[in-house]
């Protein structure tokens, strides 16, 4: 693994592509003239369902994509895209599609969605993602720049077999994009990214909606970068914004020495 300036964007996306897209790259614009060489943004970042009754799939080369590609390509520096609704699955539903872009603006790696988010809080929060979307069935594992990134998407953060699974394919670092609703996040979200960090002793980056985006629809932030002993080092608070930090190769090699627990398992 490389050291890296990595940050995390927080923002608060609607159905509005063009102005998802603006706001964002001016965060990641922020971060990058800060140093930042590896910038990871949420979750459904160019276009998060409120009203609409579907997902506006696009392709690959589509219009979000392509504006990140871009983005990095002028900035030099590699980007998560978060998600976004990638068409072509079967039955007129999409995939969420997390994708990797390298400084040059290449992708490098996608990976789509395999837990889905279908749940229903009585009086609280009701949402059927499966009603649009099709759930993939592969971890995806990706090196760039000598560090090996291990692709997930928020929920999920709640299933630690999946990051296993990734550190078993050598993730140093963990990409946990998300739109975490409030009512969930304010009591499992640092809780649910500690755990993964601390049992995967790798580093985690966790960029997450923010806010209100319209009708019953709101995220909780507080996107976060946190090392391999479980250590939130940076945290953006409410409102839009980005965090960065560095991360130390040597960290996972001193936590994984420490405390050598990957070498301990019995039961795979």
């Amino acid at each position: 693994m490389e050291r890296i300036k990595a940050a995390v964007v927080q923002i608060c996306s609607t159905e509005d592509t063009p102005a998802n897209l603006a706001r964002a790259g001016d965060l990641v614009r922020a971060a990058a003239d800060d140093g930042a060489t590896l910038v990871a943004v949420p979750e459904n970042v160019g276009f998060l369902r409120i009203e609409s009754k579907t997902d506006h799939g696009e392709a690959l080369d589509g219009p979000i994509v392509s504006a990140f590609a871009r983005l990095a390509a002028d900035l030099g520096i590699a980007i998560v895209v978060g998600s976004f609704p990638r068409s072509g699955a079967p039955g007129g539903r999409v995939h969420n599609t997390s994708v990797l872009i390298d400084k040059g603006g290449q992708i490098v790696a996608t990976y789509d969605k395999i837990h889905l988010f279908d749940i229903a809080i009585p009086g609280s929060v009701e949402f059927r993602e499966s009603d649009l979307v099709m759930a993939g069935t592969e971890t995806v594992t990706a090196t760039l720049d000598g560090t090996c990134l291990g692709l997930s998407i928020c929920y999920d953060l709640r299933f630690p077999e999946l990051y296993r699974q990734l550190v078993d394919d050598g993730a140093e670092v963990l990409s946990v994009p998300a739109a975490f609703t409030m009512q969930t996040g304010k009591d499992h979200w640092e809780v649910l990214l500690r755990a993964r960090a601390i049992e995967s002793q790798t580093w985690l980056l966790a960029p997450n909606q923010w806010g209100h985006h319209g009708g019953p629809r709101w995220s909780y932030g507080h996107s976060m970068i946190i090392d391999p002993w479980g250590q939130v080092v940076a945290c953006v608070s409410d409102g839009e914004g980005w965090a960065s930090a560095w991360l130390e190769p040597a960290r996972i090699e001193s936590v994984r020495t420490q405390l050598p627990c990957l070498q301990h398992r019995r039961l795979i």
